[in-house]
């Protein structure tokens, strides 16, 4: 049930489609080997980076395809600690923010010189807006745009407000149980946040539709057993794939709460785009919109997903693939909410 091997492109006659690319693939990165789907029907397109959040989700592709991959070259790249680049190998102290952007800087340079690209697209979800936003600021001229889907800004002031969200929605729905469990731990505005709330965090935003997708109502059926079922991945690599979602996730989370990229980010050098569902406060919509406003670019859109939670790429992959081709392509924003 995991041969892992990832799915190659047919053609009308069932085989393997002439010019696409399909492969999985490990390469060192800043001495570290690391490892990516690559995934696109013409290899020749251009060349889009995927930078994952608190745990990689191209499994989700099975369940929710974003046809992507009709439009670019998609490197569905596995971070330093985390998922194909899970090793107990690892030195703890090297899963730092600072490395990953280093790590997605170098990767960059190893993609344009494999596909021929002068520049490559910079695409952040959740966790990953926080090292693409960084990122893309630190060395523009390596991108054409950056997407941030779920875009980090203040993320403790996110779970503050996530938290009081929660709450209320709670009591107004008679749930008193969880309710009782949020009373419990209250989120004030300091790091680390209290372990009580860490437990019931994800499992009240998936219970509100606020979480990974806003139909998706637990993190059991709707993450961890479709990791499982994905035979892209062989039995061991799903294993580590929890493993580095304990591991790195441990390392990073506390710096992300911490950093107000407002006052750390100000001005890109390079197009923005921010996708963003309405129902998501995993990563607050509310404070991506105020971030959003604030920043300086040659050239920015912000695009609201009226049904979408955490995940627009998933949940809305139709207009997700329209304001690429539309917009990102093209370096303009005719899609975009009015400012």
């Amino acid at each position: 049930m995991s041969p892992g091997r990832p799915k190659p492109f047919l053609d009308d006659d069932g085989k393997p489609l002439a010019g696409s690319i399909s492969e999985k693939t490990r390469v060192r990165v800043n001495g570290v080997e690391q490892g990516m789907f690559i995934k696109g029907r013409d290899a020749s397109g251009p060349v889009l980076l995927y930078l994952h959040g608190g745990m990689p989700d191209y499994f989700l592709t099975e369940r929710y395809p974003t046809g992507l991959d009709d439009l670019f070259t998609v490197v569905w790249w596995e971070q330093r600690g985390s998922g194909l680049s899970y090793s107990a190998s690892i030195p703890p102290e090297t899963v730092n923010p600072e490395q990953l952007i280093s790590d997605t800087l170098e990767l960059t340079d190893y993609l344009r010189r494999r596909f021929g690209r002068e520049k490559i697209y910079l695409l952040g979800h959740s966790g990953g807006t926080f090292i693409g936003i960084q990122a893309a600021a630190r060395a523009p001229e390596l991108y054409h745009a950056y997407i941030g889907m779920a875009q980090m800004s203040y993320q403790i002031e996110s779970e503050r407000l996530a938290y009081e969200y929660m709450l209320r929605r709670s009591r107004d729905e008679g749930d008193l149980k969880m309710a009782r469990r949020l009373e419990a731990a209250p989120v004030t505005g300091s790091v680390p946040l209290p372990d009580a709330y860490q437990r019931v965090r994800d499992v009240a935003m998936h219970k509100l539709g606020i979480g990974t997708t806003h139909d998706m109502t637990s993190i059991v059926p709707g993450l961890l057993l479709r990791s499982l079922a994905s035979r892209e991945y062989t039995l061991g690599e799903k294993i580590r794939m929890w493993r580095g979602k304990v591991f790195s996730g441990r390392r990073l989370w506390n710096t992300q709460l911490a950093t107000d990229l407002t006052k750390k980010v100000t001005r890109l050098e390079l197009p923005i785009y921010f996708l963003h569902g309405v129902h998501d406060y995993t990563v607050s919509y509310q404070l991506a919109r105020a971030y959003y406003e604030l920043l300086d670019a040659p050239l920015k859109g912000f695009y609201t997903f009226a049904h979408s939670a955490h995940s627009p790429l998933f949940e809305e992959p139709e207009r997700t693939r329209e304001i690429m081709l539309a917009d990102v392509l093209t370096g303009t924003k005719g899609l975009a909410d009015p400012e």
